[in-house]
């Protein structure tokens, strides 16, 4: 049993209410990896007077940030395209010389299975750095059987070795093989009858995703393989909507998907589609600013019901940056969420577009015990500037996984 008091604030982001549930002066109890009890300081129990004691020292206490999109494992570098945007080349153009993401796919087809899970093992211990506890990890740059396989593997590594929590996600339909690219059917193929069984079976991956996209997969494609995988006991998510309206809001409503993704060109009928069905946005807002687009119309879906989580995207192209704080502040500032609704977009509903359902993202009895403790007095004063400075302190299931120099947790 462990008490961390002089907490200045308190979010414990209820999953089933509005809100963030914010406590101002608080305390925070932990037993055996799970929470007990999150309330007033005034109101701490007299049953936990003997419990070793720790301190805020009078920060903001949020939940371990739920990461829900990033693509993380991969090889190879892309910053020559950062230079061609500024020079005024389209996304698609530089897909279409051979850069994008079939550059990346080259680099980590070449690349060894060592290499692969310590360059994504650097970029975790980056993101347990800026607070995130629990990360989604695609595949999608290997686009053969052999490497989209092994690409979850390394993923499945590196939930085992933690200390984050992981979860794989297929995204064999990322885009085309060149080596499919007068056989688009024998690749989808491919996904339905090799690859989806074997995750499944391996149980590599909770999810199925698709890339549906001028230059990558048509809806009709996306449902062949979204039935695969709802066979196979995986859940669906959606890359839609991203650079056209391609009706990817409607598709995932239609599929059932747990998210859609980007939806930067969402349309209204997809709005109210993906409300029906219960189906989570996601918004990446570090992509729309790299790629000089309009953001995703955050607040037409909040308006509309939608659930809205928040994710970096973290690639090596189109979003390279592994700062879930940074895409915060930018749902703030470009889609105007308030500082409450991206942190339950970045906790709560992270979770949701996950499908976890243990509590994860809350700070309530029974959920998991993982937290970051930020150098703010409080939620608002957090998000209202762009803070460079690392998290002080990240717990997963109650044990410290980073602690900045000088926490002071006390004991």
């Amino acid at each position: 049993m462990t008490v961390l008091t002089d907490i200045g604030q308190l979010a414990t982001c209820p999953p089933d209410t509005g809100g963030v549930g914010l406590v101002d002066r608080a305390a925070l109890v932990w037993d055996a990896g799970r929470v007990v009890w999150a309330g007033p300081e005034t109101e701490l129990p007299d049953r936990f007077a003997d419990a070793p004691r720790q301190s805020a020292g009078g920060r903001l206490v949020v939940p371990g940030l739920v990461d829900c999109h990033t693509h993380v494992v991969h090889a190879g570098d892309r910053s020559d395209e950062f230079v061609a945007r500024i020079e005024g080349t389209p996304y698609l153009e530089v897909a279409r010389r051979g850069g994008g993401i079939l550059k990346t796919v080259r680099a980590t087809r070449a690349a060894s299975d060592e290499v692969l899970e310590a360059s994504a093992r650097q970029r975790l211990v980056v993101m347990l750095r800026q607070g995130v506890t629990t990360v989604e990890a695609k595949s999608g740059y290997g686009l053969t059987v052999a490497d989209e396989i092994r690409t979850l593997r390394v993923v499945q590594r590196l939930a085992d070795s933690g200390p984050q929590r992981i979860v794989g996600t297929l995204l064999a339909a990322h885009v085309v093989p060149p080596e499919f690219a007068d056989d688009r059917a024998g690749y989808v193929r491919q996904i339905v009858d090799e690859m989806i069984p074997v995750v499944a079976s391996e149980k590599l991956a909770a999810f199925v995703d698709v890339f549906v996209e001028e230059g990558a997969y048509t809806p009709g494609e996306a449902r062949t393989i979204f039935e695969a995988a709802r066979a196979h006991g995986l859940g669906a998510k959606l890359h839609g909507d991203q650079l056209s309206d391609t009706g990817g809001g409607a598709l995932a409503a239609e599929v059932g998907a747990a998210s859609a993704d980007h939806l930067e060109c969402v349309s209204a009928d997809g709005i109210v589609a993906m409300a029906e069905a219960g189906v989570v946005a996601v918004s990446l807002p570090i992509a729309t600013l790299v790629l000089g687009q309009e953001p995703m119309p955050a607040r037409r879906l909040l308006d509309a019901g939608v659930r809205v989580a928040v994710a970096t995207d973290f690639n090596p192209g189109s979003a390279p940056s592994a700062s879930l704080p940074l895409a915060l502040w930018l749902s703030c500032t470009r889609q105007r969420m308030t500082p409450a609704e991206a942190l339950r977009g970045a906790t709560t509903e992270a979770a949701r577009a996950l499908a976890l359902t243990d509590g994860t993202g809350s700070l309530v009895p029974d959920a998991p015990a993982d937290f970051a403790v930020f150098d703010a007095p409080s939620l608002d004063a957090w998000l209202a500037g762009w803070d460079t400075r690392p998290a002080v302190r990240t717990v997963i299931g109650g044990e410290t996984a980073w602690e900045s120099e000088g926490m002071g947790t006390g004991g």
